[in-house]
């Protein structure tokens, strides 16, 4: 079982957490995940991977294979460092990870860019996945904040 030692929710001073998907901590008073599928950010990262794995399996998109791997990787990596971060049993380096994640949230904006300049992709095809990953780098970085400013007390 992993507890985050989180008791309380304090003032984090950022208005809408539901947004931030990490809806119901109100009610709980205590954070306790047992194990990282149950974290709302690592959901939605796993949304946008799906998202991501439709895009680059398009015809035209998969035949530029490096930058299809790029984006299948940074997409991967925003999971992936949440799942090792959550698992080392640090909350410091939990929001180190975290950090991991939320940039290469960034990383697949950048190279949603990419593909819709090279024509990979149409307008909503970007629009979707560019809000995906923001909604992603959102949660990361609001979950990080609480769990900083819950350390310090």
């Amino acid at each position: 079982m992993r507890d985050l030692g989180i008791e309380g929710l304090g003032d984090w001073g950022i208005e809408g957490f539901g947004d931030l998907g990490i809806e119901g901590l109100g009610n709980w008073g205590i954070m306790n995940y047992k194990k990282f599928e149950e974290l709302p950010c690592w959901n939605k990262d796993r949304e946008l991977c799906q998202t991501i794995f439709k895009i680059i399996n398009q015809e035209d998109f998969r035949k530029d294979y490096s930058l299809k791997d790029q984006i299948w990787r940074s997409v991967g990596s925003v999971m992936d460092n949440i799942a090792e971060g959550f698992d080392d049993g640090s909350t410091r380096e939990f929001i180190r990870f975290l950090g991991y994640s939320q940039r290469s949230c960034g990383e697949v904006q950048s190279q949603l860019y990419r593909a819709l300049d090279c024509k990979y992709i149409t307008q909503t095809q970007f629009d979707k996945g560019y809000k995906l990953a923001s909604e992603c780098r959102k949660q990361i970085k609001g979950f990080r904040k609480y769990l900083r400013d819950y350390n310090l007390n």
